[in-house]
């Protein structure tokens, strides 16, 4: 049998003795190939989680699991995206994306021409020798997410990469990410905020409570890819959205 993707067994953390648990006994798992958010309150332990699975933290309880090896202490079994692009602004566009594939080990010249061929699948073509403060917010977001693909590993982490965008922007790299996922197929653990953005890109959405986060809710998404920017009007993606708040709500009644 296949192990899946990622998996978490009772997962917990604090942060120091004494302090609140940031997450509590949290059970998740993430099929290979799948798209999965994760949404809840600020302090839940949303980013905790994607930290613990990259190597970053060492949880104070529970097991994570990358393709069915332990990821505890162990940096380099996913790709990880913060929550802030973190380009570094003395490198440009191309030497940005290369970043993540060059501290794994790629080397540079192999890096480079794999990210060439993807600049304009990521809509970057023409900017290769751009800096970071030349490109937009979009191309920003872009070219971080274009760095992650090219870290090797098939399981992204990905920490709310649109939240700084306006809506506009979002709803333009909604569709794009769906079309990089699909010809990618890897698979994505999704952080966000925002319930309808988890609907739009995902097959399955869960739900934490305030800290001390826990799993509180599982919500699977029935939409046939590739799905629309008009999908959010429809009226079942509108009923899934109040269902999916009114877990949120109880989540944080019940916490």
């Amino acid at each position: 049998m296949t192990a899946p993707a990622i998996e978490l067994r009772g997962l917990g953390h604090a942060f120091g003795a004494g302090a609140t648990p940031a997450l509590l006994r949290a059970d998740l798992e993430v099929p290979r190939g799948s798209f999965v958010s994760i949404v809840g309150p600020s302090g839940c332990g949303k980013t905790t989680i994607l930290r613990i699975l990259a190597g970053l933290i060492t949880p104070t309880e529970g097991e994570a699991f990358v393709g069915g090896v332990s990821a505890i202490g162990r940096p380099g079994l996913v790709a990880y995206m913060p929550q802030k692009d973190a380009l570094l602004p003395w490198r440009r566009a191309l030497d940005n994306a290369t970043l993540g594939a060059e501290v794994r080990g790629v080397s540079r010249k192999l890096a480079r021409e794999q990210a060439r061929a993807l600049f304009p699948r990521f809509g970057l073509t023409g900017f290769e020798r751009a800096w970071p403060v030349q490109l937009s917010g979009g191309m920003r977001q872009r070219l971080a997410l274009l760095r992650t693909f090219l870290t090797p590993g098939d399981v992204l982490l990905l920490d709310e990469p649109f939240g700084a965008l306006d809506a506009i922007t979002r709803r333009e790299m909604h569709t794009w990410l769906q079309e990089v996922w699909a010809a990618d197929q890897r698979t994505v653990l999704f952080i966000t905020h925002d319930v309808e953005e988890a609907l739009v890109l995902s097959e399955t959405v869960y739900v934490m409570t305030p800290r001390p986060g826990q799993i509180a809710a599982r919500v699977d998404v029935p939409f046939a890819r590739p799905r629309p920017p008009t999908l959010v009007t429809e009226p079942t993606l509108v009923a899934l959205k109040a269902h999916l708040l009114a877990a949120l709500d109880s989540a944080v009644r019940g916490a």
